[in-house]
């Protein structure tokens, strides 16, 4: 079994889970239908939180968000087409009240940045879910942030790196797909002297010595987005 319900349905309600129905409700998104039945199966036991809604894709979250208007929503990153990202940007447009709490099996900091600018409340590892659901779909609802120690830690181990440009980023991805430095300069309608000079740029920012390499770097710390 995936998920276990918490010890205590009452511990940590607060007036602030009290906004509608005195419930605090959730919209789950994930593409894996077993994992969305664990989540339910987690929050089944709860009475202070209910389920109101779930979605397979980004498009299926914003259209169920508007229309159930959840107090949390629970976002994974890695959907087909829209990513989670691109679907928490878009609900933050829809409603910047909006509480989002990303799932994720991806730690690496790029993401996490990524996910704090675009506005989300917390930030969970799937591999967490058992523990440290319950308690932290409570601290958001009271308006609190969520974000684990090795998150934290995989962020402050980063401080002070410089980020990949979004075209170097461009850049990056189409080099990891096996492209060579011409081919991705007839990709982008550059020269193949400014795709060599952001590939020395890449390397350097990534600390690494070759393009495979920095492709690996790059996956682990969520700057190329192909995230579960």
């Amino acid at each position: 079994m995936l998920f276990q319900s918490a010890p205590s349905a009452t511990e940590g309600m607060t007036a602030e889970s009290d906004i509608r129905s005195g419930r605090i409700r959730v919209l789950c998104v994930d593409d894996h239908p077993v994992m969305r039945d664990g989540i339910a199966y987690a929050l089944k036991g709860q009475e202070d939180i209910e389920l109101v809604a779930e979605a397979g894709s980004g498009e299926e979250a914003i259209a169920l968000f508007k229309q159930s208007e959840p107090d949390i929503t629970l976002m994974d990153l890695g959907l087909p087409g829209m990513d989670g990202i691109q679907a928490v940007e878009e609900i933050r447009r829809v409603s910047c009240a909006a509480h989002i709490i990303v799932l994720t099996s991806h730690m690496g900091d790029a993401m996490v940045r990524r996910a704090l600018r675009a506005g989300v409340s917390g930030y969970l590892l799937k591999h967490m879910l058992r523990t440290d659901l319950i308690g932290t779909i409570r601290k958001v609802a009271r308006g609190e942030k969520a974000i684990s120690l090795a998150i934290a830690i995989s962020l402050a181990s980063r401080m002070g790196e410089e980020e990949l440009s979004a075209r170097e980023i461009e850049v990056l991805g189409l080099v990891s797909f096996g492209n060579s430095n011409k081919r991705v300069a007839s990709r982008l309608k550059v020269s193949e002297d400014t795709v060599k000079t952001h590939m020395k740029h890449i390397l350097q920012k990534l600390r690494v010595n070759d393009r495979t390499h920095a492709v690996t770097v790059a996956m682990q710390r969520g700057f190329l987005t192909r995230v579960d």
